[in-house]
């Protein structure tokens, strides 16, 4: 991944001059949308590439040792052999980006990768997420355990309530202390944009998070009413652009929550395109974070080589 963000001090001044145009914002997003997609191999190979992108993800409340052993499988195996074989892909090394769970499940997805000789990194949610409503030393201690675990990436989330109550010094310091506690392991931080209640606010919290030292601001937890949208990625793409105008930087991006699409997919590679250009079409500094995505686009991939949808047995599960 890229060199970890070393952050700045907090600029208060830049943060309270920010103002979003919204309608400028809408209008951009619906030209990204409205976008010509690359049809037949072209398409294949963005797939592909989308595939490179993806943290492929287990948060529910019924993960267990055996389906987070088959989720990592899944990981370092995304698209089936015989179907990259066609495609002269076979050799390319095709993973997915990590495997994302929870602190408590890290240390399972760390030995299934380990056992089956992947260097494939395991990221893991943290600091009282979704809700990031438990007292700070808990959430702090679930990073440590986290990075205890084998987690080489800690998806850490804001404290919503002093975004929205404008305590943006208590926010820098508290994303400063999650960034202190990871240590070696990158940091990517969710706003849970749906609860921030404007673009302005998104835009601010994500420079503060920058300011603080992630490695990439991400869009949502998944668990919110409202995950990623194009309008909102918008919004953080461009806080990303200027802050590396500012600070010759580059952090990374990661929309999540209710990407499910083959098509969504290659809509997001457009915006990462047009937004922040070809640096950033890149694992290092693109993610998808997804559970049930990889199966679309595997399906894709399967009418490309074969001209016919697949029956949903003839391809294995994520």
């Amino acid at each position: 991944m890229s060199d970890r963000n070393p952050g700045m001090k907090l600029d208060l001044e830049w943060i309270s001059k920010v103002r979003v145009n919204t309608q400028a914002v809408l209008k951009r997003a619906q030209h990204i949308q409205g976008q010509k997609i690359p049809k037949k191999q072209w398409q294949a190979a963005w797939l592909l590439k989308a595939v490179t992108c993806i943290d492929l993800t287990t948060l529910a409340g019924d993960d267990t040792p055996s389906n987070v052993h088959r989720l990592c499988l899944k990981a370092i195996q995304p698209v089936r052999y015989d179907l990259l074989k066609k495609m002269d892909m076979h050799n390319k090394g095709v993973t997915t980006a990590a495997v994302c769970v929870y602190p408590s499940r890290v240390a399972d997805a760390f030995n299934s990768l380990k056992a089956a000789n992947s260097s494939l990194p395991v990221a893991s949610v943290a600091t009282g997420f979704p809700a990031g409503q438990t007292p700070l030393e808990t959430r702090l201690q679930e990073v440590r355990m986290a990075v205890a675990g084998g987690a080489a990436e800690i998806d850490v989330v804001i404290n919503r309530t002093l975004a929205l109550t404008g305590q943006w010094e208590a926010m820098y310091d508290e994303i400063r202390q999650f960034r202190e506690t990871c240590g070696d392991a990158h940091m990517k931080t969710i706003l849970a944009i749906g609860e921030l209640g404007t673009f302005t606010n998104v835009y601010k919290a994500s420079l503060l998070a920058m300011m603080a030292g992630s490695d990439f601001i991400k869009t949502s937890t998944g668990k919110e009413t409202v995950n990623a949208t194009y309008p909102v990625a918008i919004v953080m793409v461009r806080a990303i652009r200027d802050y590396y105008l500012f600070t010759g930087h580059k952090v990374g991006f990661k929309p999540a929550g209710g990407i499910r699409t083959a098509q969504e997919a290659l809509v997001w590679l457009t915006l990462i395109k047009e937004e922040l250009g070809n640096d950033w079409l890149c694992p290092v500094l693109f993610r998808l974070g997804a559970s049930s995505l990889l199966a679309d686009i595997e399906r894709q991939i399967y009418h490309h080589v074969t001209s016919q949808y697949p029956a949903y047995h003839e391809l294995p599960m994520a």
